[in-house]
């Protein structure tokens, strides 16, 4: 069964464009993991200061081995770290890892 994992990331209000530049910077660090299904990287359309950054996986087992690989971790460097420079400071103030599973809906149309 499918899991979502969102992580909840509260930045301050003019930081979330960084936080975009950097995950645009590592995308794809993750599209080969085994069991990975997809991500999303959501933008708030209000006065919320909460990014969502949602991934879908096969089932937790997927998730967490990920979460345990070297290339997570190599993921989650910033573009600096990997080429040997200082780590940038962080963007967000806060984060939350959520868990969910698909209870219903519908497909998106086509």
């Amino acid at each position: 069964m499918t899991v979502i994992k969102i992580n909840a990331i509260t930045v301050d209000p003019d930081s979330g464009d960084e936080l975009a530049k950097r995950f645009a910077a590592r995308a794809g660090a993750v599209d080969d993991a085994d069991g990975f299904e997809g991500f999303e990287l959501l933008q708030p359309t209000d006065e919320r200061t909460t990014w969502l950054v949602l991934t879908r996986w096969r089932d937790e087992e997927s998730f967490q081995a990920w979460m345990s690989s070297p290339a997570f971790a190599h993921g989650h460097r910033s573009e600096a770290e990997r080429q040997g420079e200082p780590a940038q400071k962080p963007v967000g103030t806060h984060s939350e890892l959520w868990s969910y599973t698909n209870a219903g809906g519908s497909k998106p149309a086509s």
